[in-house]
């Protein structure tokens, strides 16, 4: 099935497909031209872009489960630690970087936290329902996005029509832990306008997020996204993204304390312009994103974080194997802890000029510059390149550099030093090969190395106030520094039978000491085969190996390795029927320490499309 061209916009503009010129087929699935990834601010195919970039595809997410950490975990260079099971704190790595690291966007809209400690997204809220392709796109990304995205950025994309007409997707699944979730999708695409909603709710009693205690923590949330977007004339295009989530999450506040709970509700909508003039394109755009959480028993109660964006962007060719892209952003990010307020503002620029002198080759080169209301301006840059050394075999490279700003947290809260914070700063690099085997499949491999200095930490020095008696933020002595190794692929063994595949080595040092919670082994492995025409089963298996966790001196956590097994039974064209058993060998095992992860889980489930 052709899908449509998707556009991944890495910066502050949308992730959304390109309506294109399509006729009414009586609901046929509409062929249109392979995917198109922005590696950059630029389009180019997913297989010569120098940027390292990976997918994971509808089919991928619904084997994995209700929660999205699970298909992001099987990426290579992507690691999840959760505190417990759905809707808990979960943090996803990237070569080693954490949250605070890593940028999220959802349909374009950024939905990191403005009001957290640190501005991170939670995965562990971030359900599968709604959702259609997640990329991740790793090193350092700020010449494109910025702030926060010194590890990379995980675009989120969700459902789309495929074919003309009227079309959707219903899903039922029932599961172990109390678990039951209900999803909706529907839509309407022809040659002018696309149409998606997506519904999604999701319940489950859960399980004890503490080993300390027997005591279940709960997670209940109900969701929408919705994507629009009308061809007005043949050189204007308007749209919008939006997205709501409320949900409560339970969870264990210590080992002694099992009640705490958690109310948050997102809010998120984006709108945009598109307009073509002679050779340039030109895109207008501006979001809107809200997180409102509420913790009763909490240090903070309430939580408010309110981001603005808005945005331009202009492309076109300066010749033929030359393309420039101009564009300029402004950022208003405000939080409010307990009725106290603090708000700053950035206004950016940034360009990319990318060259194909040949077939063989693409390189991009990417400025930006921000221009901070409370500190001075951040130069960000990158480059990539990638080498087709023959018809099988392409080689990419990028350099990055980059800086975290200081959230509104650090810089304003009850724990800000007397003295201002500057950025940490970082540089990546990393070097792949890949090898494909045609409609065999193909096989990848990727140095990476990522340096970050100028941190910010938590603890005492003549900058703290008289009243921080536990300490403040301040700026540390030393360096971050992560190195590795990446491997992928994927191979049709025969017509039938697929194995797939990632293993990722990884070094992470703060100040030459290990930093915790980031294994140094990590490998996953899929089989998948088509039993008959009707029937698709599936193994799972994921080895994690050599992480530390705790405080003052790290120790190990235990070596674990987790098998999951599925099926899938298509009854008619439209419908079928799924089960899965996670854990089958019912590991008992932690990514956090003191964190029970799921024990056996079992869950079944019914989709039809219409």
């Amino acid at each position: 099935m052709a899908r449509l061209t998707t556009k991944l916009l890495l910066c502050t503009t949308l992730v959304a497909p390109s309506v294109a010129a399509a006729q009414d087929l009586g609901g046929a699935v509409i062929e249109l031209e392979e995917i198109v990834v922005f590696g950059g601010l630029l389009p180019t195919n997913l297989d010569t872009t120098g940027a390292t970039i990976d997918v994971a595809e509808s089919d991928d997410i619904l084997r994995a489960g209700l929660g999205a950490t699970a298909a992001l975990d099987a990426l290579p260079g992507v690691a999840v630690s959760a505190n417990g099971g759905l809707g808990g704190s979960a943090t996803v790595r990237v070569r080693g970087l954490s949250g605070p690291y890593v940028g999220a966007r959802i349909d374009g809209i950024d939905v990191t936290d403005p009001s957290g400690p640190q501005t991170a997204f939670n995965f562990g809220t971030l359900m599968t329902g709604a959702l259609d392709r997640v990329a991740v796109v790793k090193g350092t990304q700020s010449a494109i996005y910025g702030s926060d995205a010194i590890a990379g950025v995980v675009e989120i994309e969700s459902w789309r029509p495929e074919v003309s007409g009227f079309s959707g997707q219903a899903q039922v699944e029932v599961g172990s832990f109390e678990t039951r979730a209900a999803n909706l999708r529907f839509g309407y695409l022809d040659d002018r306008t696309e149409l998606a909603l997506s519904l999604g709710r999701v319940t489950s009693e859960g399980f004890s997020a503490r080993v300390a205690d027997d005591e279940n923590d709960g997670f209940e949330q109900s969701s929408v996204n919705l994507f629009a977007a009308y061809q007005i004339s043949d050189t204007i295009r308007v749209g919008l993204t939006g997205l709501w989530s409320d949900g409560t999450a339970e969870f264990d506040r210590s080992d002694f304390d099992p009640t705490g709970e958690i109310d948050e509700t997102r809010r998120g909508l984006r709108m945009f312009g598109e307009m073509q003039t002679g050779a340039w394109s030109h895109e207008l755009s501006f979001s809107r994103y809200e997180i409102d959480r509420f913790d009763a028993d909490g240090f903070t109660r309430n939580f408010l974080g309110e981001r603005d964006i808005a945005a331009y962007l202009a492309q076109g060719d300066i010749s033929p194997n030359m393309t420039i892209a101009l564009g300029a952003d402004w950022t208003e990010e405000r939080a409010e802890l307990d009725g106290d307020a603090y708000d700053a503002s950035n206004s950016a620029v940034f360009a990319e000029l990318k060259a194909t002198p040949s077939d063989a080759v693409e390189l991009s080169l990417t400025l930006r510059y921000d221009d901070y209301s409370d500190f001075d301006g951040q130069l960000s840059g990158r480059a990539a390149l990638s080498y087709q050394l023959n018809e099988a075999t392409i080689v990419r490279a990028s350099l990055g550099t980059g800086y975290r700003a200081p959230s509104l947290y650090e810089r304003f809260g009850p724990y800000a030093g007397s003295r201002p914070l500057d950025p940490e700063e970082s540089l990546s690099f990393d070097l792949g090969v890949e090898h494909s085997y045609g409609d065999r499949g193909s096989v990848k491999a990727t140095l990476f190395w990522s340096e970050i200095e100028n941190l910010i930490g938590f603890g005492s020095s003549p900058n703290c106030l008289p009243s921080q008696a536990f300490g403040c933020y301040i700026q540390t002595d030393g360096t971050t520094e992560t190195r590795g190794l990446e491997l992928s692929g994927s191979y049709r063994i025969t017509d039938r039978v697929r194995l797939s595949g990632g293993y990722t080595l990884t070094n992470a040092e703060n100040n030459g000491n290990r930093v915790v919670l980031v294994p140094r082994h990590d490998l996953s492995l899929a089989l998948e085969a088509d039993v008959t025409d009707r029937l698709q089963v599936g193994v799972n298996m994921i080895r994690v190996a050599d992480t530390l966790d705790g405080f003052g001196t790290p120790t190990p956590l235990e070596d674990y390795t987790v098998w999951d097994v599925s099926a899938r039974y298509a009854v008619t064209d439209t419908a079928s029927v799924y089960g899965a058993i996670d854990n089958v060998a019912d590991t008992s095992y932690e990514t956090v320490r003191g964190f029970n992860a799921p024990e056996r889980t079992i869950r079944f489930g019914i989709e039809t499309s219409f």
